[in-house]
């Protein structure tokens, strides 16, 4: 049977996961067939192919538990969504690089919004000289 489970990597007190796709039958560090992505506890960082996991499934892969709840919160680009009881369960330093994350996407959302407004107002004033 095919599994789709967690391969443990990182040091002492330190773990960091990759997500593959692994014969049943085979210890936990073993050789993948497919590694699908990442996941990091510590700081919440994940990263996944979400498209070839569920692919997997199809064929009968079955996912461990762990991994079946990373695929269920899963966007479609692969990243972990956070609800606000697990950013409380996040180091400060975690916290502070989401908090500048979203920031950083909220100002870049802003001034994409301004460049639409100029282009339309731009749009406008170019349709009434024209008239």
């Amino acid at each position: 049977m095919v599994k789709i489970r967690l391969k443990r990597l990182g040091y002492k007190k330190n773990p960091t996961y990759r997500i593959v796709v692994i014969d049943g039958r085979c210890k936990r560090e073993g050789a993948p067939i497919e590694e699908l992505g990442h996941y990091n506890p510590k700081t919440k960082e994940m990263k996944l192919n979400l498209a070839s996991a569920q692919d997997w499934v199809k064929k009968g892969a079955q996912p461990t538990a762990t991994v079946t709840y990373l695929m269920k919160n899963c966007d479609e680009e692969g990243k972990l969504i956070y609800n606000k009881k697990e950013t409380a369960k996040l180091s400060k330093k975690a916290q502070a690089k989401l908090e500048a994350q979203k920031a950083a996407e909220a100002e870049a959302a802003a001034a994409a919004a301004d460049e639409a407004a100029a282009a339309d107002e731009a749009q406008v004033e170019a349709s009434e000289a024209g008239e």
